[in-house]
């Protein structure tokens, strides 16, 4: 089944139509063969579906690259012994609701568990879906209060679920809520909107956005063909309230896993004023089993894009240590050891020899970092 996309860069229209819930509607659009309606409906009934117009008028093909990341599969139902439901500890970090508490200084809070989609990779797929919820204004007031009693905390992380689901009121009181903490000099707005359904990013959500604390926004994509002329503008709508936004993706298999793909990810990133700032090796939550890359085919292809981009496209790839216990980098090492000491690899591949002066500054740097 291939379906015809066209998205002309300079005249871009707006797809109409509702967001795709369910497993019949997806057997509509063409994005499901019929006689694999009964065995994804299983799959429906324990995980959440959702794709956007937007979204859904990526999709070329189911198995592409974009449909790969929203349609549901049978392969879903299938756990793996090392899969959790709650892959990076998140829940038994969590002092009160709404609330996880990881590092001495920050914190996130989940005002809601409700995104536009619902990618089939996702670490909190136990969690997120259409009934997930929000906070309500008692839960939220006790989430708030457990900030205002935590000084150490600088940096709230507002994700979900997604943020950019609330509405501007809703967005608006906690950022000024937040603004008012003496002791929070960032906030962080996690989100997928900006790709998924760009048409949510009004001026009046970015509006509600600004603040006098230092706000970033860090949005979720994984394929240079979800940075359509309607995601840009979305981005610069938000940019142009001076906040300034990162890039976060997930290596994918069937996605992302190629020099290729990840090279056409992160320009797409710096050509919208997007810095990549985390490529995340897969979460081991319940069924995401046909993503996995393995981190040492990760490594190589990060290396293979050192000399081929910029800098500024350049992300750090970082494993989730599963139980809660933090990130890590896990980007190749270019440092190793020689016969007549340290030899450092060039991104050609040659490797050349450490003047001896540099060698146990360069080495203990390493160590510091």
């Amino acid at each position: 089944m291939t379906r015809s996309v066209n998205h002309p860069q300079d005249d871009f229209t707006p797809p109409t139509g509702r967001t795709l819930r369910d497993i019949p509607a997806l057997v509509a659009a063409g994005l499901v063969p019929p006689d694999a309606a009964p065995a994804l409906e299983e799959v429906a009934r324990q995980y959440a579906t959702a794709i956007p117009p937007a979204f859904a008028a990526l999709i070329e093909r189911p198995d592409d690259p974009i449909g790969r990341q929203v349609i549901p599969d049978a392969a879903e139902l299938a756990v793996a012994p090392h899969e959790h439901a709650d892959p990076i500890g998140d829940d038994a970090l969590s002092p009160v609701p709404g609330i996880v508490h990881r590092y001495a200084d920050r914190a996130l809070l989940k005002p809601l568990l409700v995104c536009p989609l619902y990618c089939r990779f996702c670490f909190r797929r136990e969690h997120v879906g259409p009934d997930g919820g929000v906070l309500d204004d008692a839960a939220l007031a006790r989430a708030l209060d457990w900030l205002r009693d935590h000084p150490a905390i600088r940096e709230v992380i507002l994700t979900g679920g997604d943020p950019l689901m609330l509405s501007p009121r809703r967005l608006r009181q906690i950022v000024q809520a937040l603004d008012a903490m003496p002791h929070v000099t960032t906030i962080r707005i996690h989100s997928r909107v900006p790709v998924a359904d760009p048409a949510r990013i009004t001026d009046e959500l970015a509006d509600a956005m600004q603040t006098d604390r230092a706000m970033w926004v860090v949005m979720h994509a994984n394929h240079a063909r979800e940075f359509t002329p309607a995601a840009r503008a979305a981005l610069r709508r938000i940019q142009a309230r001076a906040i300034p936004i990162l890039g976060q993706s997930v290596l994918l298999r069937g996605v992302n896993d190629s020099v290729a793909a990840l090279e056409g990810l992160f320009r797409a990133m710096v050509e919208a004023r997007v810095k990549p700032y985390y490529l995340h090796q897969l979460d081991p939550a319940p069924g995401t089993a046909r993503f996995h890359v393995p981190i040492a085919e990760g490594q190589r292809l990060l290396a293979g894009l050192r000399g081929r981009v910029t800098g500024l496209a350049w992300p750090t790839y970082t494993l989730d240590i599963p139980g809660g216990h933090g990130k890590v980098p896990l980007g190749p090492d270019y440092l190793e050891a020689g016969e007549d000491g340290p030899m450092v690899r060039d991104p050609a591949g040659g490797r050349h020899k450490l003047a001896a002066e540099s060698a146990p500054n360069l080495a203990l740097g390493a160590r510091e970092r």
